[in-house]
């Protein structure tokens, strides 16, 4: 047992979205001896918060507690926890919260889970809020006191990264990380990044760090083009302002990863700027479809992939990376109290780039881990 409660931020309805989520308390999944306990000090803010408090992707099983990019300390550990995660570790949790594992043999072989993919379970991954555990329990969030997580998916962060730049890594971060990896993001490489916010900071942080060649910033307006140069663009693109912007771009790109989440984008346009044998790999998510026509893909011999997050394996890579090159996240912190007024200003666009909600009950002094309660079972 646990002399904590944990509560939360309640997302109740769609109109929770606009800044009425409620305070209160929460019965996270049973305990299982896999299990880590852990009081949360940082929660990012993610685009993906607002798509599910409002049911923009389906339906939400409310009430709902939002947020998967959870850093905290272990205050209580399971004796079968995966990882050597002890109490008093600073660990963080991302959008995932359990997979199949090939756990059971009666179901499909997943190649995903045996190969560390997790996140591409065939059998069906579990969100970290807003979906329900193996056990059938309902899976809440990081707007909150305390969660508590499957052990495998519970990733130790590393001495020399802040919390308040692991936080927004966990979803933010390897959502471009991953793909930029994947797709052979390095030198020789000439790197567009639609959208440069909160999940295109990242990938041009990203991209400059794995050290390709030109890592370009496109985005509709020439507003945001101090930024993108400050951040580490070596070029910029103001689709909205730049007359023939493709035209003068065709042919340029070996990977263009697109974080935007809106179905009104030029996509077509966007393809064209492609190399031979380019790719354009989307991650943002938009609540509807988005038209395209196949002729720019087989003229070129272009590909159109997507990519969801990342593996605890590759999270710990991408916090290390992190912690080679000096990468500094552009955050601001908000305490979790504004939760309300944090969303809303997301939605408002004014973050540069990512919130990152903090407990401040639960802060440095945690990490002495004195309670009689706080101890590996």
């Amino acid at each position: 047992m646990s002399d904590y409660k944990f509560e939360g931020w309640l997302g109740n309805d769609k109109e929770s979205a606009e800044g009425n989520m409620v305070w209160g308390e929460f019965e996270p999944k049973k305990w299982e001896d896999d299990d880590v306990d852990i009081q949360i000090t940082h929660s990012g803010i993610c685009g993906s918060d607002l798509h599910t408090l409002r049911s923009g992707w389906g339906p939400t099983p409310y009430p709902c507690v939002v947020g998967h990019e959870i850093v905290g300390v272990a205050v209580r550990v399971g004796d079968k926890a995966e990882g050597n995660i002890k109490v008093g570790d600073l660990v963080g949790v991302g959008a995932q919260a359990d997979s199949c594992m090939n756990r059971k043999p009666e179901q499909q072989e997943c190649n995903a889970c045996k190969t560390n993919h997790e996140s591409y379970c065939i059998n069906g991954m579990v969100n970290t809020y807003g979906g329900f555990h193996k056990n059938g329990d309902k899976s809440y969030g990081g707007y909150a006191t305390h969660h508590r997580a499957k052990s495998h998916f519970v990733v130790p962060v590393p001495k020399g990264l802040k919390p308040e730049y692991a936080a927004p890594l966990l979803c933010g971060g390897i959502t471009v990380y991953s793909p930029l990896r994947a797709w052979g993001c390095g030198p020789g490489k000439k790197v567009g990044i639609v959208g440069v916010g909160g999940l295109g900071h990242f990938a041009v942080l990203f991209a400059k760090a794995l050290g390709a060649d030109e890592v370009v910033g496109i985005s509709r307006r020439e507003a945001k083009r101090d930024e993108a140069i400050k951040l580490g663009c070596t070029d910029y693109i103001a689709t909205a302002d730049e007359k023939g912007w493709a035209k003068k771009n065709a042919n340029r790109f070996d990977l263009i990863i697109s974080t935007v989440s809106s179905a009104d984008m030029p996509m077509q346009q966007y393809l064209s700027t492609l190399a031979f044998d380019g790719t354009l790999v989307q991650v943002g998510a938009p609540e509807e479809p988005i038209p395209i026509s196949p002729f720019p893909l087989i003229l070129g011999r272009r590909r159109l992939a997507g990519s969801a997050i990342g593996s605890p394996k590759e999270i710990a890579e991408m916090f290390q990376l992190c912690v080679d090159k000096d990468i500094h996240p552009w955050v601001e912190l908000r305490p979790m109290e504004d939760a309300n007024k944090a969303i809303v200003d997301l939605e408002k666009g004014l973050p540069r780039f990512r919130y990152v909600l903090t407990n401040k009950e639960n802060g440095e002094p945690l990490r002495k881990v004195n309670s009689p309660s706080q101890h590996r079972l």
